[in-house]
């Protein structure tokens, strides 16, 4: 088996056999998680290490649907290679806040290793129907993780995100369909379709076909206004959930868009970059209001995400109308590093906002005040982590939204630059409602469940503070992951411009 393969289905051969041992401690079974996850991640690092840098890299070909040229196609590059560390590492701090889980801990952690499974083959799939399939599976796995270990009214959220998001896959496979009658020989294979695009010189059709991925995406994304399932979900889901939901599974969207979408239909993405834009500054712009009108914590992290992802959409939207290549080039690197940037920060804040609801049974901020006196560590770490999120500079938040800010506005056009001038005002909204937030829960005078706040576990802890070291990490000395998503990034901007 190759390494990418490996690196897929080790957390799935982990999760089988957890559910096969009925035996098993809750705490053993999560050790067994955590020392999967720790092994999966090595397996990641040593792909980043030999990987040189240039195209893709250890690819696997295996027949799977011959009859219509589907097949097992894996390997990594500069796209995929950041997002499968980023998911490693956020599913190993998972497993790490887990270990004071008592509610189903075998089941809960069979159930993550599916999930790290799905995300990781995702992420390296380079044929449209295992792509495919991997998304649809990610839906199933959350949807489990919602319904049964979640809070509030867990199974109705549940329930409106899978309607959601499974009617987005539908017609994102359609859209996939559109591709593979397009194209001549009929493939599902991305190699192949990005050689040849299947719809060039055939603007209407392209145009639909791009509609339905564009749509299909938007939901996973999610961009406005396909985003109403999103905070309902984060609300009610456990708190290693939320992290992965945000962290991972929103990236299949904006990663879609940059693997699939750009590529493929490098036309029709060039005629309707302008659209695109438009819907990333609405998402900026709408994701920071909504988000500042927000009691909840967890609502009001999830509304960071709409803004958040806002900003990829934008910068790939401005890199199909740039006229200055390196404008561009920056433009969807900056937009992969947002990528991995949000799974680390957001992970972070959601795992946070589960030990305030674990200590005080309420995401309510209106029910707080005075937490740092109480629980100084606690504190802190919000506080990294809020300043992460609003893109203050020697954080990873900063490197992304500088390059997507400058590849937009210096992509030569009038259109881009106007939309990055007004997506600008987001981060001073994002900047004004985490600094509320800090001052209402966690400065002046005790609140109403102050009393009942504690300071982090250790085991809260070291699922925490890697994530915050990484987006510490990425904004100080950036170079090893510029590096190689720079590559790719330029790959891409040559098929879309070509």
């Amino acid at each position: 088996m190759t390494v990418p393969s490996l690196t897929i289905f080790l957390p799935l051969a982990a999760g089988l056999a957890l559910a096969a041992t009925p035996r098993l401690t809750g705490r053993t079974a999560v050790r067994v998680w955590i020392a999967v996850a720790a092994l999966d991640l090595a397996l990641v690092i040593a792909m980043w290490i030999g990987h040189d840098g240039g195209g893709l890299g250890y690819e696997t070909r295996l027949r799977w649907i011959p009859s219509v040229r589907a097949g097992y196609h894996v390997g990594v590059d500069g796209l995929s290679l950041p997002l499968m560390a980023m998911t490693s590492v956020l599913f190993l701090c998972c497993a790490v806040y887990s270990l004071r889980l008592t509610h189903r801990v075998r089941a809960f952690a069979a159930l993550f290793l599916f999930l790290q499974t799905v995300c990781l083959g995702l992420f390296a799939a380079l044929d449209l129907l295992l792509f495919f399939v991997f998304f649809d599976l990610s839906i199933v796995g959350m949807y489990f993780v919602i319904a049964y270990w979640g809070h509030g009214d867990h199974a109705r959220s549940a329930l409106k995100f899978f309607l959601y998001t499974f009617f987005g896959s539908l017609v994102l496979l359609l859209g996939f369909i559109g591709l593979y009658l397009g194209s001549d020989p009929h493939t599902f294979d991305m190699v192949e379709l990005t050689r040849a695009p299947p719809l060039d010189g055939s603007p209407g059709l392209a145009a639909l076909v791009l509609l339905a991925i564009g749509i299909g995406l938007a939901v996973k994304t999610p961009a406005v206004p396909f985003h109403t399932w999103l905070p309902p979900a984060h609300t009610d889901a456990p708190a290693a959930g939320s992290a992965i939901l945000a962290g991972v599974l929103l990236k299949m969207g904006t990663y879609g868009l940059v693997r699939i979408a750009m590529p493929t239909l490098p036309e029709a993405w060039r005629r309707y970059a302008g659209v695109i834009i438009v819907i990333g500054v609405v998402g900026v712009l709408y994701g920071a209001l909504v988000a500042l009108a927000q009691r909840d914590l967890k609502r009001l992290i999830a509304y960071t995400s709409v803004n958040h992802m806002g900003y990829i959409v934008l910068a790939v939207g401005a890199a199909g109308l740039a006229r200055d290549a390196a404008a561009g080039r920056l433009a969807v690197t900056g937009a992969v590093t947002q990528m991995v940037s949000h799974g680390l920060i957001t992970g972070a804040l959601f795992l946070l906002s589960g030990v305030l609801y674990d200590r005080a049974r309420t995401y309510d901020l209106d029910r707080f005040g005075g937490i740092a006196a109480r629980a100084p560590l606690y504190a802190g770490l919000v506080a990294v982590a809020a300043f992460a999120s609003l893109g203050l500079p020697g954080l990873s938040g900063f490197i992304a939204e500088f390059q997507i800010f400058a590849g937009t506005i210096g992509t030569g056009t009038a259109t881009a630059a106007v939309a990055g001038a007004l997506a600008v005002p987001g981060i001073l909204i994002t900047a004004a409602l985490f600094l509320r937030v800090l001052h209402r829960a966690f400065l002046g005078p005790p609140g109403e469940l102050t009393g009942g706040v504690g300071d982090v576990h250790p085991a809260e802890l070291w699922a925490v503070v890697p994530l915050l070291v990484l987006s510490l990490v990425i904004g100080v000395v950036p170079r090893f992951l510029l590096d190689v998503i720079e590559p790719a990034s330029a790959a891409v901007l040559s098929l879309v411009s070509r």
